[in-house]
């Protein structure tokens, strides 16, 4: 038998004594903090539920890899930082991933995870998106009184030949153009489009979905649909109020919208120059555009600052002050924006690269799941800290990126956590607050 020996790698000395390193430290991880990731998905019992959906063909007696194992090896990867199917060729021998996900050996290597990818079905991934929502539902103690959906899309650029790949004028890129449904920092629904949709493309059928949900386990909740201009459609605002849905949904300007808000446009003028500061000044009237059915409320900001005058508008079924309703309820959707960055830009949902449309649909649904982790930990984990409204990476960074050595017997399992590890209490409390719920 070969007897390998470890040889020691000399660096430049420091103060007066030998700097030496070798690879003999045994089972060493950098990726600590995957603990809690476990703690998370136990407490939500989601990866489970996703597998049950997804049809597995194979011979169970000739696999060595069960699809849940599977399914958490590479959701967690994405969780921890890992964004492409290669990263397995090394992970699958990481032993903290490996007792996260429950298992003893190697797990499964890139080409299998990518099989398994590419078997999804579109039943498969219906069911996992209504899995989403059961978790939403789920966290909720006692029916809420109002829910705000908020609906947006953003793109996806590619660089290949994959199907649906379309140019995309606006942003000036070959793209997808994906639908985000946010309700606060739940996510409800992530479903892939080709880039050349219409930004509210499917948008209606998702929200009468969502409604007809939600009202099965919350009969009572006032539901509000909230979106930018892309989405002020007469179709969905029709459906809002034949539904006992409210709205609230920017609506681009037009030479008609001008003119009805042209005296408060100029008060704002006036003001601007006779004290040189901005103006913000705020009304409503009835307003019908041509293929609306009836006229409805649109709230007008007047604004006018150094660069000129720069009205908005917003079409809404809610009652209240017009400023309030502008500044409080529509513009609080730009922190759906953040949790968008969030996919993309922290847990790889635009990592779109598979040939065949169905597997692209299921990367971005697996990082969904892999925020929704995350967003358990900063929901649940981070209550009360001063973590608690930390970014993805952040959490990623401060509280899964810890180093440990595994030490482990017949009996145990044990995470020798460094001794530097700045956030020492901090992680204690996240398993507390876990651990309760």
């Amino acid at each position: 038998m070969t007897v390998c020996t470890t040889k020691k790698i000399e660096f430049a000395r420091s103060k007066g004594r030998n700097i030496e390193a070798d690879f003999s430290g045994g089972n060493i991880t950098s990726d600590g903090g995957i603990l809690l990731l476990k703690m998370a998905d136990q407490k939500l019992g989601l990866i489970k539920k996703v597998a049950s959906v997804i049809e597995d063909p194979r011979d169970q007696n000739k696999c060595d890899h069960d699809q849940i194992t599977m399914l958490r090896q590479r959701i967690f990867g994405l969780a921890l930082g890992y964004e492409d199917l290669n990263d397995h060729i090394t992970l699958r021998k990481d032993r903290a991933l490996q007792v996260a996900v429950e298992k003893n050996d190697d797990l499964a290597s890139s080409s299998t995870l990518c099989r398994l990818e590419n078997r999804i079905r579109p039943k498969a991934l219906w069911q996992i998106s209504e899995a989403l929502v059961d978790v939403f539902i789920q966290s909720h103690k006692k029916a809420p009184r109002k829910l705000i959906l908020d609906f947006d899309a953003t793109n996806d650029p590619v660089h290949g030949d994959q199907f649906g790949a379309v140019f995309h004028g606006y942003y000036d890129q070959y793209c997808f153009l994906p639908l985000y449904v946010f309700c606060g920092e739940f996510l409800l629904a992530a479903y892939l489009r080709p880039g050349d949709r219409d930004a509210a493309k499917h948008a209606w059928g998702i929200l009468a979905l969502l409604v007809k949900k939600l009202r099965q386990a919350w009969p009572k909740v006032k539901i509000i649909f909230r979106g930018d201009s892309g989405f002020c459609k007469h179709q969905i605002m029709n459906w809002c109020e034949n539904n006992s849905v409210d709205f609230i949904v920017g609506i681009g300007k037009n030479k008609r919208l001008l003119k009805a808000s042209q005296s408060l446009i100029d008060q704002a003028a006036g003001q601007y120059v006779q004290t040189g500061k901005k103006q913000r000044l705020f009304e409503d009237f009835e307003y019908a555009a041509g293929s609306w059915k009836r006229p409805r409320r649109v709230i007008v900001k007047a604004e006018h600052t150094y660069k000129g005058s720069n009205p908005r508008y917003v079409v809404t079924s809610l009652t209240g002050n017009s400023r309030y309703l502008y500044d409080k309820v529509y513009c609080a959707r730009g922190e759906m924006e953040n949790r968008i960055k969030e996919q993309q830009l922290y847990l790889f949902a635009d990592r779109t690269s598979c040939t065949n449309w169905f597997p692209n649909q299921l990367r971005v649904l697996l990082s969904g799941i892999a925020y929704t982790l995350l967003q358990t930990i900063r929901r649940l984990g981070l209550c009360h800290t001063d973590l608690a409204k930390a970014r993805c990476d952040t959490i990623r960074l401060k509280l899964l990126k810890i180093g440990a050595v595994i030490i482990e017997n017949t009996r145990r399992v044990r995470f020798l956590l460094s001794s530097a590890y700045p956030w020492q209490s901090l992680f204690r409390q996240v398993v507390a607050n876990l651990e309760g719920g």
